[in-house]
């Protein structure tokens, strides 16, 4: 006789759900996620609703499907970041069990809402990566990350000291609506980071949920993030765990360094502030598509870290000068306005500024031996802008250079920038072992961490 399994929302449950996630050898194309969500819809139509909540720059319908009834609403919503798609993977995870599993569906006393893809113009800039992920060379080649003002995630409504922003576009709207509309209790954008480790962002502390993060994410294999945070504002609540804070204690710590709070260029809110009316708890579990074993080695090498900060500065200061320098070369001549190209005219000064926010830390952190996780983050930070940023402006070069529309200078700096990105391309994967992480494993972790979370939830 087989053992019962175990109840649901127990640690047991949870880790036993988190490992029988399916083997991935790919991510979704936009078409292929929204037709895999309307074939079950079809298939199902007494377990999902769906209604269309708003309507992207290029007219696409952005849908919410709904599963299940309870006490409780959860909404968990994919594509916020364009080229973090690891999420689409989980969603048809989350739909497949909730619509075979009925123990889950019913006994989790929440209503589902779901919204497959916030941005699906942008994550269609990505796909020409989604059929190898593992790919570091093509993934850099084919990568696309909206500026600041053009994302989901960070264009709701900001005021603060000289701060205003209240450009929320067609998308972002939408994702308000869906927030406003479900009022949940427990809210999840889905993200994944680049390389590294795994690591989690709390809209509030809740210690008892701490161990059971760290335990699904050891139970699948993925190591912890113990390096660089990813902003000096953020609390640290445990080991690769933070509170998300606000966009008032970024603009604080900046300003405070005397750095500029409020750069040209910068965006909104958070999705997640915006949540925070209605008592919500949110989510953000930060998973590693790249795979880096130094990630949780918290062993000191002989390198300091102040000294670690100011190299990485300096690094990040050049790289940014560089690019600010090429768009300026080719700004009179360019004819199109593309996502590509707008995106790394606002990242590349963002490289140089986060260069000069490490410069600025070098001078007040202690002297003390960096890690060699650190060390290693500090360099992937490096690849990170150099590679993301030069990559879609060698994208938006080559775009009027393919368009027969590239003016002389154009087209010498196209050819100048695809030098300098293939060092960096070569820099960047001589420091890589190779290695990587199966997608069933990253999608287990980032599902494990919702019925994780919510498993905190109160019964209503």
């Amino acid at each position: 006789m087989l053992d019962p399994a175990p109840a649901l929302g127990t640690v047991e449950d949870i880790l036993r759900r988190a490992g029988a996630v399916p083997r991935f050898e790919r991510i979704p194309s936009v078409d292929e996620l929204n037709h895999r969500l309307e074939d079950l819809r079809r298939a199902h139509p007494d377990l999902i609703a769906v209604e269309r909540i708003g309507t992207t720059r290029l007219g696409e319908p952005i849908p919410m499907y709904h599963v299940g009834e309870g006490s409780r609403s959860a909404l968990i919503v994919g594509g916020v970041h364009p080229n973090e798609p690891i999420g689409s993977l989980t969603i048809l995870h989350l739909m497949d069990e909730l619509i075979s599993d009925q123990a889950f569906r019913v006994g989790s006393d929440t209503c589902w809402h779901i919204v497959p893809c916030a941005d699906p113009d942008g994550m269609r800039l990505n796909e020409g990566w989604f059929a190898q992920p593992h790919d570091r060379e093509r993934y850099a080649r084919e990568f696309f990350r909206p500026a600041p003002d053009e994302q989901v995630e960070w264009t709701f409504p900001f005021a603060y000291k000289a701060a205003y922003f209240d450009a929320m576009m067609p998308e972002t709207q939408a994702l308000a609506r869906a927030i406003d509309e479900t009022r949940p209790d427990l809210y999840v954008p889905l993200h994944n980071s680049e390389g590294g480790g795994a690591y989690f962002y709390l809209s509030r502390p809740l210690p008892q949920l701490y161990p059971l993060l760290h335990e699904v994410t050891a139970s699948q294999g993925v190591p912890l993030h113990t390096g660089e945070a990813e902003g000096p504002h953020f609390t640290a609540l445990d080991v690769a765990i933070y509170e998300m804070g606000t966009l008032q204690d970024a603009y604080d710590w900046t300003e405070e360094h005397g750095l500029d709070p409020y750069p040209p260029g910068s965006a909104g809110d958070a999705s997640t502030s915006y949540a925070r009316r209605y008592g919500t708890l949110s989510l953000i579990a930060e998973l590693p598509q790249f795979s880096d074993p130094r990630a949780d080695d918290t062993q000191p090498t002989g390198t300091s870290h102040r000294d670690a900060l100011r190299l990485c500065g300096e690094r990040l200061v050049h790289a940014g000068s560089t690019l600010v320098s090429l768009i300026e070369r080719v700004e009179p001549h360019l004819r199109i306005d593309s996502p590509l190209l707008r995106a790394a005219r606002a990242f590349a000064p963002m490289a140089l500024s986060s260069g000069q926010s490490d410069l600025a830390r070098a001078e007040v952190e202690p002297d003390r031996p960096a890690t060699v996780a650190e060390l290693s983050s500090l360099d992937g930070g490096v690849d990170l802008h150099r590679l993301r940023w030069g990559g879609m402006l060698l994208r938006a070069l080559q775009a009027e250079v393919d368009a027969g529309v590239a003016a002389l200078e154009v087209r010498r700096t196209a050819d100048e920038l695809r030098v300098l990105f293939d060092e960096w391309l070569r820099e960047a994967q001589a420091r890589l072992d190779g290695r990587t992480l199966p997608l069933g494993r990253i999608v287990g972790v980032q599902y494990g961490a919702i019925l994780a979370a919510h498993a905190q939830l109160e019964h209503r």
